[in-house]
């Protein structure tokens, strides 16, 4: 698809160091919740199951992903996309690069453009360097790159407008590298809180997901209480996701906007609160690609969304 017109000359650097960056026009969102206009995608097409957190060391012991499978599985993600009128971007694919599907750790869109990240897998910090290509590509500005320690796209958690829960486990997004895309966006005025998560569950955004304004899917048993009575404290109805379907990366779905939602098959509980309440929900398999450790909110950086 054809992206929008350039608003902007491309760079490498766009974030003013004292904060007030003009956001971009073309591209970005105020949120995670708005209608989905552009996603950005990894292609599968060199996948391999490597051992990249607990989870998927279990099923690498137990049941290695068939990658076959997972390929069509992704195949049907991407169709569930265009269905809803999504405009799919995707990285190129490299075959050096074999996570490079999970498109949400190597860079993170905002209303500013993207900031890439800094992965902690050595085998996976090549992803950094293609992500930039992909938005030079795009004609997507860098924000800005994280320099002070790791930190993953995972982690960074838009609630609403302004308001960013960022995750630090300290095996794959580190404190330093946290810390530092925190000050970021204290200076761009935004509010920001850290969750100090246990490493076991990777990434924030195995367990906390925006839906709809206002409405977060959490799962209330491995997420610190403290981070829900602030979810709360903002008004925020909690939709809770069993611990079980969140260690198959049920809580891991991608919001479109307009009461949609794609989510995975394993998610029974939260689709069968979603539909309650009038939601569209493609419900979609990831069983075998989620063995390789991610769902379907690691695999897709918003571009742009609108309200």
């Amino acid at each position: 698809m054809n992206a929008p017109a350039r608003p902007e000359p491309f760079s490498l650097r766009r974030r003013n160091p004292e904060g007030g960056t003009a956001p971009l026009q073309a591209w970005g969102f105020r949120n995670e919740t708005d209608r989905l206009t552009d996603v950005l995608l990894g292609s599968p097409a060199h996948l391999r199951h490597l051992s990249t957190s607990s989870l998927s060391r279990k099923h690498l012991r137990e049941a290695p992903c068939n990658i076959q499978v997972a390929q069509a599985q992704h195949a049907e993600l991407v169709a569930a996309y265009r269905h809803f009128g999504v405009n799919v971007h995707m990285h190129e694919p490299t075959p050096e690069l074999p996570m490079q599907v999970y498109s949400r750790d190597s860079s993170v869109m905002t209303p500013y453009g993207a900031f890439i990240t800094a992965m902690a897998n050595w085998w996976r910090r090549g992803e950094n360097y293609a992500a930039i290509r992909t938005y030079e590509q795009l004609g997507i500005p860098i924000y800005d790159m994280v320099t002070a320690g790791t930190f993953e796209g995972g982690d960074f958690n838009v609630i609403e407008e302004g308001c960013v829960l960022i995750g630090c486990g300290g095996a794959r997004t580190q404190e330093e590298g946290a810390r530092q895309v925190q000050e970021w966006f204290d200076k761009e005025g935004w509010e920001t809180r850290l969750a100090f998560i246990d490493e076991y569950y990777v990434h924030i955004d195995l367990m906390v997901v925006p839906i709809a304004p206002k409405l977060t899917a959490v799962c209330l048993a491995c997420t610190g209480p403290g981070i829900v009575e602030w979810l709360k404290a903002k008004g925020d109805e909690i939709l809770d996701v069993r611990f079980q379907d969140t260690m198959a990366l049920g809580c891991n779905f991608m919001s479109l906007g307009g009461d949609r939602v794609i989510a995975p098959t394993a998610s029974k509980s939260l689709i069968a609160q979603l539909r309650a309440r009038g939601f569209e929900v493609a419900a979609v398999d990831m069983s075998e690609i989620s063995k390789t450790g991610g769902g379907i909110h690691c695999m897709a950086q918003a571009l742009r969304r609108q309200p």
